[in-house]
This record gives C-alpha cells, structure tokens and sequence, in this order.
C-alpha cells in the first residue's frame, strides 16, 4: 500500500487507552501517521499519547463532530482512518478495510461492531437504539447501513474534503451517513470485534442526552434533504385534523344551517391554511434543496479516487 494513510484520533479523557490504541494502529499500519486531537481533556491524554509516537494537536471546542471538523480540515490524506481512543475497536481490520477501499475504488468503509459483551460498553439498549435511528435514516434516505452509530470508519480523501461538517457532538455518524447517501459515495460495511472498555474508562456517550442530539440531527437532515417530503407530511397532518374537526361541524351546519362550534370551526379553518402553506413551502424548499444537493454533488465528484 503505497497510499498515504492518516488514522485519526478524536479523544476526552483517554489517558488508560490512548497508548494501546497508538501502538496496536502503528503496528497494523507502519507506513501510516497517527494523528490524536485532545478534546480540552483533563487528564494526561495528550502527554501519554505524544509519549507514543502520536502527532498531537489541540481542539478546545469541546464535541467529537468539533474535533472532527478540525481533522478533516487540517490533515492532508489519500486514505483516512477514524477510530475512538478508547480501545473498543479492533486495530487489525484497518489492513482489510484499507485493502479494500483501494481495491474496490470505496469512498467509505465502516466498522459493525460485534460482541456478545452485552453487559460491557456495547449494552442491549445501544443496540437496539442503534437500530432504531439507523432504520430511521434508510427509511428517509434509502441506503442499507447496518451500523450507523460506528465510529470506525476508512474513508477515500474525495469524501472527507467534500463533508461540510455542522455536527457538534456525537451527531457526526449519522450526518458522515447521510453525506454519503445524498451524494452517491460508495461504500461498504465490515464486520469488527467491540470490546468493553478497561476498567477505569467511561464512556463519554450519553445513552438518552445524545440519542436525542442524534434524532434531532435525522430531523434537521430530513428537513434540509427532503424538504417535500418534510413539510408534504405535515401538510397531510394538518389537513387530517382539519378534516376530521370539520365533519360534525358541515353535519350540523347541514341539519340546521347553523354553525354552534364557532372556535372548533376556526381551529378546523386555521389547519386547513396551515396546511397549504406547509404543501407550497415544500415544494419551493424541494427546488432550493436540489440547487444544494447538486452544489455538494460537484464539489465530491471534483476530488479524485482513492485510487
């Protein structure tokens, strides 16, 4: 592999892990350059990991999808790899998965996360809202990804320099997932091993806090990516309402020519407007979101391949 590869490492308070995962990745890939972003930690992360052999960079915005920003836009790559500092992720497959992408001329591969440690890091609730949000995406967005959430990943230079990042936070999977969808990356998935955690290390990931910061993410994408569809389901709603309001209000008004349920008939009235309005913003965002689509399209396809 003649590529140059950079692995990146996004890391808080990583100080029990962060030299293993330096030294497994300097092992699985010699030729490649392990770059650590420490994330306003405050413990030791940044000395252990510069002690071992790492490139060690500085992000004070605190947030994975901040430091994430700050790595796609400083680090010059062919081929980059994305892993957490927490020595969950089994080093050995990034062999494979950098094969792989060259090999098939991939933009992305990303890491499924297998264990049967379903008491450790990667408990049952994880999985099953993993599944739910990743079901949620392919619904609005197509695309058959089994992982979503992973934070595994090997992506080709084309799709790291063309992602206009706006996540903060753990929010970034799901919108590196859904910039591949809208732009036709090519990709790829690979079955890894997820180990627990050593003891001593937490986890930074809040189980209800930012599974609500990753919902609201599939919202705000669903809206910015298909605003039609969007707003064409809130103008079916509202018209719904308004219609089953209205039905014992034109039977009355049918019987005694009469309309006694004033405020029901405003209410009822006021949601059929709702209604339009939401159909004609749809539309009109539908051609300003397909001006957008097509700007990010250009922008990907004026990279090069990996290969």
């Amino acid at each position: 592999m003649n590529s140059n590869i950079a692995v990146l490492v996004p890391c808080y308070n990583e100080e029990l892990t962060i030299s293993t995962v330096v030294s497994d990745f300097h092992q699985a890939l010699p030729q490649a350059t392990i770059y650590v972003y420490d994330n306003a930690s405050t413990d030791n992360t940044a000395e252990v990991a510069r002690g071992s052999g790492a490139t060690v960079h500085q992000e004070k915005n605190k947030g994975k999808g901040n430091v994430i920003r700050r790595m796609f836009s400083d680090i010059e790559a062919d081929i980059y790899i994305m892993v957490d500092g927490d020595d969950t992720y089994d080093s050995t497959k990034c062999v494979e998965m950098v094969g792989q992408l060259i090999k098939r001329n991939l933009d992305m591969i990303v890491g499924i996360r297998k264990t049967n440690n379903f008491d450790g890091e990667y408990r049952k609730g994880h999985v099953f809202g993993n599944w739910v949000l990743t079901s949620a995406v392919s619904l609005i967005f197509g695309g058959k990804f089994t992982d979503m959430l992973s934070g595994y990943r090997v992506m080709s230079r084309r799709f790291v320099k063309s992602f206009p990042i706006v996540s903060k936070g753990f929010e970034i999977e799901t919108e590196m997932t859904v910039h591949a969808l809208q732009v036709g990356a090519s990709y790829a998935e690979k079955e890894t091993i997820y180990n627990s955690r050593p003891e001593g290390s937490e986890s930074k990931l809040s189980t209800f806090k930012d599974g609500i910061k990753i919902l609201k993410m599939i919202l705000l994408l669903f809206k910015e990516g298909r605003p039609f569809y969007f707003f064409g389901i809130l103008s079916l709603l509202f018209f719904l309402v308004s219609f089953v309001l209205s039905i014992p209000i034109f039977i009355t008004y049918m019987d005694t020519g009469l309309v006694p349920r004033v405020p029901t008939a405003l209410l009822s009235t006021g949601l059929m407007i709702m209604s339009f309005f939401s159909l004609v913003s749809g539309v009109i965002l539908d051609s300003l979101g397909r001006s957008r689509l097509e700007s990010k399209r250009l922008v990907y396809l004026s990279y090069k391949s990996s290969k």
